[in-house]
């Protein structure tokens, strides 16, 4: 603007006098000067309004797209805590069932292992076997001299005739 007015005034100064037409070379060189500087200045001012302008759009664009991102991140946000919530109520409820589970599996073990006792079958070893052998052959051997030791009580055939006394 200052550069326009300038031409502007000295345009005015040297058309307006004759008197000046003498010094109107010197007067051209200074306007035409004043030209080239308004030109780089307004194609300078061009650029920078449109760097400017980009830069405008390109901050708009990056906050809205910041805007989404927070916009999604806190319903992320809410989402995940809402579900973190049900997973520990999940926990909750599933330790809470465990426990009364196992009150009742406690004493079913303790009685399925009384009942294995009483009715599983364990294996002798070779010692209680042999034992139980020898003290068996101790006892029939024992019998056998109890009755080789006591022949006479064995009895004997008797034969009656009826009527006739005993012999």
């Amino acid at each position: 603007e200052g550069v326009k007015l300038a031409l502007k005034v000295l345009s005015d100064y040297y058309d307006s006098d004759a008197a000046h037409n003498a010094a109107e070379g010197a007067g051209s060189s200074i306007i035409g000067l004043l030209e080239v500087a308004e030109s780089d200045l307004e194609k300078e001012l061009a650029e920078v309004i449109a760097t400017e302008e980009m830069a405008a759009a390109d901050y708009e664009k990056e906050t809205k797209e910041n805007a989404i991102d927070k916009a999604t991140k806190e319903q992320d946000v809410k989402y995940k805590a809402k579900e973190a919530d049900e997973l520990d109520a999940a926990v909750a409820e599933a330790t809470a069932d465990k426990t009364g589970v196992q009150a009742e599996l406690d004493p079913v073990l303790k009685y399925l292992a009384t009942l294995e006792d009483r009715c599983i079958a364990k294996a002798e070893t070779y010692e209680e076997k042999k034992a139980k052998r020898e003290s068996e052959i101790a006892g029939l051997k024992e019998a056998l001299s109890i009755l080789d030791g006591q022949s006479v009580f064995l009895q004997r055939k008797v034969r009656r005739i009826i009527g006739k006394p005993l012999v």
